[in-house]
């Protein structure tokens, strides 16, 4: 078939406390907070962060839904690490800073060829730092993180599986990605195109315990691929379908985007997202993205009811965009539709109700 995959668009987390999350993200990973949203499933008021490089590039941006709630269960079926691409010889830089604060991280280590560094969040989520050459995307930079070691975006993922033949068969028949390599225990999966952000690699774990499926602290919770358009979108829901793949949900109004979810063969959780005119430029200027909470319009005549429930924080100075220092953002425009057309497919969106005196328990 040919792909209407075009690259992982995001990876969404399950941290634990939002403030512990925010200062990891952005402090020790060195990612821009590009926005402070909530959770759109639901009735309990939880936090969505959205992070990524200075431009907010989709195949950039980790989501995180800090939730102290309970904890997750770590194990197979899910993503168990999200890869950043870092310039050739950045490694001893990310080693040094990780030690620096103090967080517990692999040491020197390599997968098809390639030097990587992996490095624990507190809440136990694991990210790495892989060198890539000849990506430019644009890094987040701060005092204590260079131009020259930055994170450009992601590299792609690692998701662990206890057996390799039904997930690949879902990769390379529902996906259309090409397997390209094994590396031991690592099966390296690629979607079409040239452009960064590409790899996943199936990690075989046969002993490991499956993980947990639903929102926990600790855990990922999806994956989710770029498809671009709407129309896309229909079409990957017909090819899930078609292929017996018949739990895929509705298409989801998730304001910055649309998305489509199903559980994969593995038990990993994969979405598809396209674009909407705008993307996360739509509400917030490139200087002023993640600096404040925005909410959905359907959701904004329950902000008082949000925020009293919600953690308070506060975002690192340095992580505040100084007005002149970003770039323009690159448009995003949905290819099937002008800026001000209506969604030319149906869309879910849930309607919560925060009022907690309101909520049964």
């Amino acid at each position: 078939m040919k792909s209407l995959v075009q690259g992982v668009h995001h990876i969404t987390l399950c941290p634990g406390g939002a403030q512990q999350d925010i200062d990891f993200l952005t402090q020790v990973l060195g990612q821009r907070l590009v926005k402070q949203t909530v959770l759109m499933d639901g009735n309990i008021p939880i936090y969505h962060f959205y992070y990524g490089n200075a431009d907010a590039d989709v195949g950039s941006i980790a989501t995180c839904f800090p939730y102290s709630r309970k904890r997750g269960r770590a194990g197979s079926g899910q993503l168990s690490c999200t890869s950043y691409a870092v310039p050739n010889g950045a490694i001893a830089f990310w080693k040094e800073h990780f030690d620096r604060h103090q967080a517990e991280h692999s040491g020197l280590q390599e997968r098809f060829g390639t030097k990587y560094l992996r490095v624990r969040h507190p809440a136990g989520l694991l990210f790495e730092m892989i060198e890539e050459n000849g990506d430019n995307r644009n890094p987040w930079t701060t005092t204590e993180i260079p131009r020259d070691a930055g994170t450009r975006g992601f590299f792609g993922a690692v998701l662990s599986v206890r057996d390799v033949r039904e997930q690949e068969s879902f990769f390379v028949d529902a996906l259309g990605l090409e397997k390209v390599g094994v590396d031991g225990p690592y099966h390296r999966f690629e979607a079409p195109g040239t452009g960064p952000g590409r790899i996943v690699d199936l990690h075989v774990e046969p002993e490991r315990t499956p993980g947990s499926w639903g929102f926990g602290a600790g855990t990922a919770h999806h994956l989710a691929f770029n498809v671009e358009t709407d129309d896309a979108l229909v079409k990957q829901k017909a090819v899930y379908e078609e292929l017996g793949y018949t739990d895929a949900s509705e298409i989801k109004d998730r304001f910055y985007f649309h998305s489509m979810y199903v559980r994969s063969p593995g038990g990993i959780l994969v979405e598809c997202t396209a674009n909407v005119p705008g993307g996360f430029f739509k509400d917030e200027a490139p200087d002023e993205l993640g600096t404040k909470l925005l909410l959905p319009p359907w959701f904004e005549d329950q902000r008082a009811a949000i925020v009293s429930q919600l953690e308070p924080i506060t975002v690192p100075e340095e992580n505040r965009p100084k007005p002149g220092t970003t770039s323009a953002p690159r448009p995003v425009v949905a290819a099937h539709q002008a800026p001000d057309d209506e969604p030319t497919v149906p869309l879910s969106r849930y309607k919560a109700t925060f009022d907690a005196d309101k909520q049964s328990t």
